[in-house]
């Protein structure tokens, strides 16, 4: 309730945890975030560093199952399935193979952009509301080497521009008007003007000092070891080394494990690995009028302050963030060919991987808990955690105060903890 001083205690200080610390902060929560590393540095840091509306279909689409199994002897391939699975993950995936149809699809990308819908406005507020970081209005183009692969992706332009995003489609010497760097392999694109671009570890320090401003305590490489219950309620967290945090109200926001810290609250929530890369070129071995996408082998390319970022590839079942060199060189390989002068990509730094939280529906994951009364959860946001963070932060933050939300019924059913 506003100007209510609930001791409120965030597991996660990723993008989506600091922006829901910053919500509640602002709603008179007594705030304090714990993260088991440093904020910012699992997949805020590493992500294709853009609001991403343009791109904000679910992983699980009609076809895209069958389409890893056939890449896994491919071991470049933008999308991944390691034959040797723990039976959970084997789970998970089935469990996601039913969701792999159109109806569900559909339903899904409508979900997300109404979630996304005012990201750009809540960005620009959190401007304006003293928060500093790099952002940039470029909008980006999606560029495809095949007349298949375009015409694949128009199927869904339907709820883009229902939603009011509407693409010019660009076709041979359209597309290099658009972005002159690009090569003759890039044959068709489409150009969505609302899309940004921010830079993420900016982003992470900009919020960490408004949330120092409003007195949020953040707590930095410590680890949850447990939750302490009573009554059908936790009471507290014990960190790894053994302190006891007391607090009226708990919000799981961590990313990959936040399914195992549900699991100890009584509630199994699946939320499995999607890893992904990116290399950053600073400076940038070209200049871009846009962001870009390159569709053929989904690599994002996005430019930056004195920098340019490559993202790139989804591999299911790593249970590590280790670099594998050959998707790597996969991503090199997309920007080689499809930009004219990029050469040997000088100003390559060291590249990064990471784990994205994935759920089977391909949907986040929002809301209090049934098993505990004063537990909640945001997480599960896939490769949209930058786009949805703050949409998804607005909504839980009004769940918690004052019961709001800005989803209707219905649609906050399809993103409850609840619903597996």
């Amino acid at each position: 309730m506003e100007g209510n001083r609930l001791k409120t205690v965030i597991v996660g200080g990723g993008v989506v945890g600091l922006t829901i610390a910053y919500e509640l902060a602002l709603r008179g929560h007594d705030v304090t975030v714990i993260e088991a590393a440093r904020c910012g540095s699992g997949a805020s840091h590493g992500n294709a560093a853009k609001i991403a509306i343009a791109e904000s279909t679910p992983v699980p689409a009609p076809g895209v199952l069958l389409q890893g199994i056939r890449w896994m002897l491919k071991p470049d391939s933008p999308l991944s399935i390691k034959p040797s699975l723990a039976p959970g993950y084997l789970r998970f995936l089935l469990r996601m193979a039913r969701h792999c149809n159109t109806h569900d699809f559909e339903a899904g990308l409508d979900l997300h952009l109404r979630l996304g819908e005012d990201a750009n406005d809540l960005f620009d507020e959190y401007q304006a509301q003293g928060i500093d970081f790099e952002m940039h209005d470029r909008g980006v183009l999606l560029a495809f080497e095949t007349r298949e692969r375009f015409d694949e992706h128009c199927a869904s332009l339907p709820a883009f521009e229902a939603a009011g995003h509407l693409p010019r489609r660009l076709h041979d010497d359209e597309v290099r008007e658009a972005e002159p760097a690009l090569s003759d392999r890039i044959r068709h694109g489409l150009s969505f003007s609302a899309d940004r671009q921010i830079e993420p570890d900016s982003l992470t320090a900009g919020l960490l000092a408004k949330l120092t401003d409003l007195g949020v305590v953040v707590r930095e490489n410590t680890r949850v070891g447990r939750f302490v219950r009573s009554g059908g309620a936790v009471t507290a967290v014990v960190t790894s080394d053994a302190e006891v945090i007391k607090a009226d109200v708990f919000v799981i926001s961590a990313g990959v494990p936040s399914g195992v810290l549900a699991r100890q609250l009584g509630q199994k929530i699946p939320i499995y690995s999607g890893k992904g890369y990116s290399i950053d070129y600073s400076p940038a071995p070209i200049q871009l009028r846009t962001s870009l996408t390159l569709e053929d082998a989904r690599v994002a390319v996005t430019p930056l302050n004195g920098m340019l970022r490559l993202a790139g590839t989804m591999e299911f079942g790593s249970t590590d963030d280790d670099v594998n060199e050959v998707r790597v060189g996969a991503i090199r390989r997309a920007a080689q060919e499809a930009f004219r002068e990029w050469g040997d990509g000088q100003g390559e730094l060291a590249p990064w991987a990471g784990s994205r939280p994935m759920t089977p529906d391909g949907l986040p994951v929002i809301g209090r808990l049934d098993s505990v009364k004063n537990a909640y959860i945001n997480s599960g946001h896939s490769m949209l955690g930058l786009t949805l963070a703050p949409g998804s932060a607005r909504l839980l933050s009004g769940l918690m105060t004052d019961g709001s939300s800005t989803l209707p019924g219905e649609l906050l059913a399809r993103v409850s903890p609840n619903r597996f």
